[in-house]
Order: C-alpha cells, then sequence, then structure tokens
C-alpha cells in the first residue's frame, strides 16, 4: 500500500493515466490532487511533510517496525520446483529474475500471506533448510493436497504440544512445517 512518501510516483502515475485517456493535466496539476488525497492544503504542505519525514537527522522517536520475513529456499532444478510450489502446493508465481537467459533463477512464489524465494544461486541459502508456517486451515489444506496424487509426498498431519503439524519436504530436501497452533 502506498503512502504520502510515494505522492510523486502517485502524481507520475495519475498523469500517465489522465494522458491514457486523452485528458490533459500537468505535472503539477497531478501533484496538487494527490496531495488532496492525503489530506494536505496543497502540494508544498504535503512536500514539506515528506521532507521531513526523509530528512538526514535520526528519527529517533519512530518506531522499529519489521515486516514479515521471507525465507529463501536454494534449489536446484526450475521444473521440479515449479511442480512442487506452484502445481502441488498452490503457490502463485509472483515474478522471476536471471541476470541472463543461462544463469541460475532466481523467484518470488506466494500464497495466502506466505511469501517464499526460490533461488539457484550457490550462497544464497543452504539445502535441507526448515521454514515454520504458522497456519489455519491445516485439515483443509491437507485434503487439497491429498487430492493432488503428488507422486512425491502424502502429507500427515502430527499433534503436538503446540499445535498440529503437517511437514513436507520439496524436492531439494527444505522442509515446510506447516503449524495450525492451539488457542
Amino acid at each position: 500500500m502506498r503512502t504520502f512518501r510515494d505522492a510523486k510516483a502517485m502524481a507520475r502515475c495519475l498523469r500517465a493515466e489522465m494522458v491514457r485517456r486523452q485528458m490533459a493535466l500537468s505535472h503539477a496539476e497531478c501533484l496538487e490532487i494527490v496531495a488532496a488525497q492525503f489530506g494536505a492544503a496543497d502540494w508544498n504542505v504535503l512536500a514539506a511533510k515528506i521532507g521531513a519525514e526523509t530528512s538526514d537527522k535520526p528519527d529517533v522517536g519512530r518506531a522499529v517496525t519489521f515486516d514479515p520475513a521471507i525465507p529463501i529456499l536454494r534449489i536446484f532444478d526450475v521444473k521440479k520446483a515449479k511442480e512442487f510450489y506452484l502445481d502441488f502446493l498452490g503457490f502463485a508465481l509472483a515474478w522471476e529474475h536471471r541476470f541472463e537467459e543461462d544463469l541460475p533463477l532466481y523467484a518470488e512464489v506466494s500464497r495466502s500471506g506466505l511469501t517464499l524465494h526460490l533461488s539457484e544461486h550457490h550462497g544464497d541459502a543452504s539445502p535441507g533448510a526448515t521454514i515454520f508456517v504458522p497456519m489455519g486451515g491445516i485439515d483443509a489444506f491437507r485434503q487439497e493436497l491429498l487430492a493432488k496424487n503428488y507422486s512425491y509426498a502424502r502429507p500427515g498431519i502430527e499433534n503436538v504440544p503446540w499445535g498440529r503439524v503437517m511437514q513436507i519436504a520439496d524436492p531439494f530436501g527444505n522442509r515446510l512445517r506447516f503449524c495450525e497452533r492451539k488457542p
């Protein structure tokens, strides 16, 4: 989600969209519209707020926040990785990157709030990692997976003191430990 720090980019997007719709607005007019959307009296007021947020002064009063971590899992075969993560587990491919066509793949997959990075790059991650994934609906997820008849995994659910766990190994020795915690 964009914040006021993205105001200039938002104004550029607005102007591009207006040009596409054959409606002429200057960049300055777009900046004023974006400022109004953020409740600022005009662009100068919003620009001052942006400047105060991005100044070189240390922001001592600002709380430290972290976004959810994104585990990086080592893969060795793109076809097998896509078969496992996309076809079997039901993740969607967000993007993939190679510096050149014949170089290693680095990709992002996601499903229901869980994001993973998959990498063929040596040194990005060690094969055989385990990631712990808190989740809800573990029984439905298991049934969905079993219905796919994936040749290399028939996951079961284990009761543990902290909840119910379903562990699945990918084709590269990485383990995904899905856990529906006890309330």
